[in-house]
């Protein structure tokens, strides 16, 4: 029998080896960014340096595949999220016929695979001429990312009580100016949330990317898959993954406030 005193001792030692089980990865990958893995002028192998770093920022490629990346999530929020609060809204607080059909539907199209409508989507984007453009990879992950957002922005729009909305509406304001005045701040940890999947749909997704640019508009996914060859300068690899990880992390830091909010079910 294990005393109880000792429980203590042993959850915070499971916790401890958990936390250094899980940010290993991450420390090796530093360790490596600053480290010189293939041989250059003036530097030995294992050598500690910045080069990876400004080697990144040295290559058009690479610039051109973090911009794209950066261009995809603005243009992906900018237009799901308008796109996604009224329809969210209709479904929280309206009734029409078949409305819990089509909303269930809505999230029925998001479990699809990707790739079974790879084709479909490249023969339409033939025809409208966006195919290898960062607009048209953008459409795509709205075309995704756009069931989601109905469905979280649905559920934060139906815990707003409704007695809100008939307080407003007698005190004359009309649905749109109640909607932008008081329902918006009342769900913007929902928007938050709404806003970090999308990014994080867009900012890691490489089907679509790899089927719809063959030139132009290639993201950071695909940049890492091009940079691994018969001689990969794993050091290299390692600064870029870094970088890529690093608008993330500013991300959830400034929007820590309303995603642990919005997390957190049943508040909002």
């Amino acid at each position: 029998m294990i005393p109880r005193r000792a429980w203590p001792v042993i959850k915070l030692a499971l916790l401890g080896a958990f936390i250094l089980f899980t940010i290993l990865p991450l420390v090796q990958m530093t360790v490596l960014s600053f480290t010189a893995t293939l041989a250059q002028d003036g530097l030995s192998l294992g050598e500690t340096t910045l080069r990876n770093y400004r080697a990144i920022w040295a290559d058009p490629s690479l610039r051109a595949a973090f911009g794209n990346s950066v261009a995809y999530v603005l243009i992906n929020i900018a237009i799901t999220i308008p796109v996604a609060l009224p329809a969210a809204f209709a479904f929280a607080r309206l009734s029409f016929l078949g409305d819990k059909h089509l909303f269930f539907s809505f999230i029925a199209f998001r479990i699809t695979p990707p790739v079974v409508l790879t084709l479909p989507i490249f023969q339409l984007f033939s025809v409208l001429g966006i195919v290898n453009s960062v607009t048209g990879i953008a459409l795509a992950h709205c075309l995704f990312n756009l069931p989601v957002s109905i469905w979280i922005l649905q559920g934060f729009i139906a815990a707003v009580p409704r007695e809100m909305d008939e307080t407003a509406f007698l005190d004359g304001y009309s649905r749109p100016r109640y909607i932008w005045k008081i329902l918006l701040p009342q769900i913007a940890p929902g928007i938050a949330v709404t806003a970090f999947f999308c990014f994080m749909f867009s900012w890691v997704e490489v089907v679509f990317a790899r089927i719809l640019t063959t030139t132009n508009g290639k993201p950071i996914s695909m940049a890492l898959s091009a940079m691994f060859g018969f001689q990969t300068d794993i050091g290299m690899v390692m600064a870029f993954t870094l970088t890529s990880m690093l608008p993330g992390a500013l991300l959830l830091f400034a929007m820590r406030n309303h995603l642990s909010r919005g997390f957190e079910v049943g508040r909002v």
